[in-house]
């Protein structure tokens, strides 16, 4: 077992694992070279950040300098990563989707004095903004063949690829193993371990310290609380690392126990990449898990007659059998013999095309509509829902692995408290702890906020936004609203999204929009009435349904116009949208709405990095055509 103490530090992990679980030898890692899945060591991912933080030492490189990382998820994140936290390095990671001012800002603003580039795309990116990031020493192309994408060697920082430098730094090795092992040991668990800008739904995206012991402390009592992860699981990363999800969830969890990690090529492969790795364990997103179930559906039903029907008799007999389990009860012999059927006949299929052997997934970042995590029940795949942010490392709460209540985040994590608070009166409404779990436990909503290990050290550079959200008493403010149910916490949505009609009416739009993302016809929806009498929404249809329905080709996606005007396609919608009408409260239900030809997307600055809708640069962006459909809706 790998010992987890007060002091332990990021870097000490993966040492601790070789120490105490497995044999140097032994596969850490596992990444697609060519049509390959090719095999990566302990031993390789230790021996290659020796040799990479002996290059930063030998440039200059001290405790505390920030290191940034514009890479997708792969090897060359971990060795890298590794490298700089052992010597005492902070980690900026950046996402590769932002846009090049974001990445400029972060990097002059963070002071990141090398910086590990992905692919030529990134490079080119990085070369334009590169002479006014006056900190940036070293630029490290993450490819061999950089020289053919420079058109100017009027470039300040130095640049050297990341297989040079890595030779470079083995040459020098000898003289630094010393003093890498004399900063590793002498690294402090309230040392900053990295920065991660947050997403900047409003405002300038800010750096969020968290220490080692942010990181390091969150991963042990999310062991607690889901003991059944080991060393013998494989996970599949396919979440970007630059978010703290994947970064906790999957990459200092797989540290801290010995688990592999299998980089998943692109999101467009992963269900190749499924099929091939058979995972065990996995982090997703919400939305990510609502395909999958839109698609068995879709799949399942489609041939109509026999074949929907036994589709159909099997979900419900997974039903069953799920809520006689999750009541405490033993399914009776009838019903088990129903289920071993429906395993047969349905379920396998299912689970053969994400591997056959997951243990369950995690999912984050979003709230899961319950539906979708109540199919999964049926299939018997079991989804753990956690919840939390950046600046809380990032897990609060987490679904315990043997105690499942859906449409909820699951039970607060040891050695945290989690308070519910009145967002007008201030007054504390609860305040819970691991300890105080109560699994018929309710209260009213009210704004979440936290204090504990978990919660960040600050913004960096930024000690008014700092003191913003956090208080004097130590409670951390995530903005959140949600409650207690059945002991377990429930998030509503955020304050800063919730619209007020003009008769006082407060609406959570998240809730009323997984209502809508219900229909197998919608993509992506975003709910607009802050002071108008009418709720109406832009909505995204399912590009491949859409396609399917009417015939598409590409052409029609490629189109200048925003928005899609033809009647069939609007009414096609519109019967979901009255069918999903009638679960909502009058004055949730859409009067109206606009149908967008392409996705809400990062390069547009519609959403964050981490598929949160920018509601006021939306409101703004189409604010014309906005005006124009309550203004037809007024006439008609």
């Amino acid at each position: 077992m790998n010992p987890i103490t007060d002091s332990t530090t990021i870097p000490m992990l993966l040492r601790d694992v070789v120490s105490y679980v497995h044999d140097e030898n032994t596969t850490f890692l596992f990444h697609k070279v060519k049509d390959t899945w090719a095999e990566v060591s302990y031993k390789q991912v230790l021996d290659t950040a020796d040799a990479i933080s002996s290059y930063f030492l030998e440039m200059g490189i001290q405790k505390g300098d920030r290191l940034g990382l514009i890479i997708e998820n792969s090897v060359d994140w971990v060795y890298y990563d590794q490298a700089l936290q052992q010597i005492g390095g902070i980690n900026v990671s950046i996402y590769p989707t932002l846009s090049e001012n974001e990445i400029e800002y972060i990097l002059k603003d963070s002071e990141v004095k090398t910086l590990l580039v992905g692919n030529p795309f990134l490079f080119k990116k990085i070369l334009k903004i590169a002479n006014s990031c006056p900190d940036l020493q070293r630029i490290i192309p993450a490819f061999d063949d950089y020289e053919k994408h420079i058109s100017t060697s009027d470039i300040n920082a130095g640049v050297i690829s990341f297989t040079n430098l890595i030779a470079e730094g083995e040459k020098c090795i000898s003289r630094y193993k010393e003093e890498i092992n004399s900063l590793r040991r002498a690294i402090l668990s309230s040392d900053i371990a990295s920065l991660i800008y947050t997403s900047g739904t409003t405002g300038t995206p800010k750096g969020v310290m968290l220490t080692h012991s942010n990181f390091v402390q969150n991963v042990k009592v999310c062991l607690d609380q889901i003991p059944v992860i080991d060393e013998t699981d494989t996970f599949l990363s396919f979440l970007p690392l630059s978010h703290v999800f994947e970064r906790t969830a999957t990459y200092h969890v797989c540290c801290a126990v010995g688990s592999k990690i299998a980089f998943a090529q692109s999101l467009e492969l992963l269900a190749k990449n499924m099929a091939e790795v058979k995972p065990s364990v996995m982090s997703c997103v919400p939305r990510l898990l609502e395909r999958i179930h839109d698609k068995a559906m879709k799949t399942g039903t489609s041939a109509g007659g026999t074949k929907a029907k036994i589709f159909l008799w099997a979900i419900e007999a997974g039903k069953k059998h799920r809520e006689v389990k999750e009541s405490g009860r033993t399914p009776g012999i009838f019903l088990s013999l129903q289920q071993n059927l429906a395993e047969k006949l349905v379920f396998r299929k299912i689970k053969e095309k994400t591997g056959g052997r997951l243990k369950f997934m995690i999912s984050g970042g979003a709230a899961l509509p319950k539906n979708v995590g109540e199919f999964f029940g049926n299939l018997g795949i079991k989804i753990l829902e956690g919840f939390g942010l950046t600046e809380t490392s990032p897990v609060m709460s987490v679904t315990e692995y043997h105690r499942q209540v859906y449409g909820t985040v699951g039970r607060v994590i040891p050695g945290i408290e989690v308070a519910i608070q009145d967002v007008e009166s201030k007054e504390m409404i609860s305040v819970q702890t691991h300890e105080t779990f109560d699994e018929s436990y309710e209260c009213p909503e009210g704004e979440v906020i936290v204090r504990g290990h978990c919660v960040m050290k600050g913004y960096w550079k930024k000690p008014q936004e700092t003191a913003g959200v956090i208080d004097k008493d130590g409670w951390f403010h995530t903005g959140d609203v949600g409650r207690f149910f059945k002991g377990n916490l429930q998030i509503t949505d955020r304050i800063k999204n919730m619209l007020v009609n003009a008769y006082g009416k407060n609406i959570y739009p998240t809730p009323v929009e997984n209502t809508y993302l219900k229909s197998p016809k919608i993509e992506q929806i975003f709910l607009i009435g802050d002071k108008r009498e009418y709720v109406t929404a832009i909505i995204t249809p399912s590009k491949e349904t859409l396609q399917e329905t009417f015939n598409l080709k590409e052409d029609f996606f490629n189109q200048k116009e925003q928005f899609i005007e033809d009647r069939k396609i609007i009414d096609w919608l519109d019967e979901d949208i009255k069918k999903y009408s009638t679960e909502l409260a009058k004055f949730e239900r859409l009067k109206s709405f606009l149908v967008k030809r392409t996705p809400f997307s990062i390069e547009e600055g519609e959403i964050t990095p981490t598929m949160k809708a920018k509601r006021k640069f939306i409101e703004k962006k189409y604010a014309g055509e906005i005006d124009e459909m309550y203004l037809q809706e007024t006439e008609s």
